[in-house]
């Protein structure tokens, strides 16, 4: 069984940053790749970033150049840092992560965290 947990939601003002974080638990093997997505109200879940776990990296057009994601293979923990923040990227923020457990790679989902962003 895996865990994610994310945590770094929070309130923030307009030009301000926040720090994602996935943390996974369980029986793991490796994260072959994490990725963070996003729901704002009344909108479909949207793709934010990805990341392998060689380092590729993969943004959508609206964060580009603001956010980073990263992973830190050693803590089964991946990070979103959120810069240049505007009211359009409150959302609620969940990872997902592609994790080896032996020969198998499964999908899981973390619970989410809420950024608000205000003007």
């Amino acid at each position: 069984q895996v865990q994610l947990v994310e945590s770094g939601g929070d309130l923030v003002q307009a030009g301000g940053s926040l720090r994602l974080s996935c943390a996974a638990s369980g029986s793991i093997f490796s994260i072959s790749a994490m990725a963070w997505y996003r729901q704002a109200p009344g909108k479909q879940r949207e793709l934010v970033a990805t990341i392998t776990s060689g380092g590729s990296t993969n943004y959508a057009t609206s964060v580009k150049g603001r956010f980073t994601i990263s992973l830190d293979n050693a803590k089964n923990t991946g990070y979103l840092q959120m810069n240049s923040l505007n009211p359009e990227d409150t959302a609620v923020y969940y990872c997902n992560a592609d994790v080896r457990a032996g020969p198998l790679t499964y999908s899981y989902w973390g619970q989410g965290t809420q950024v608000t962003v205000s003007s």
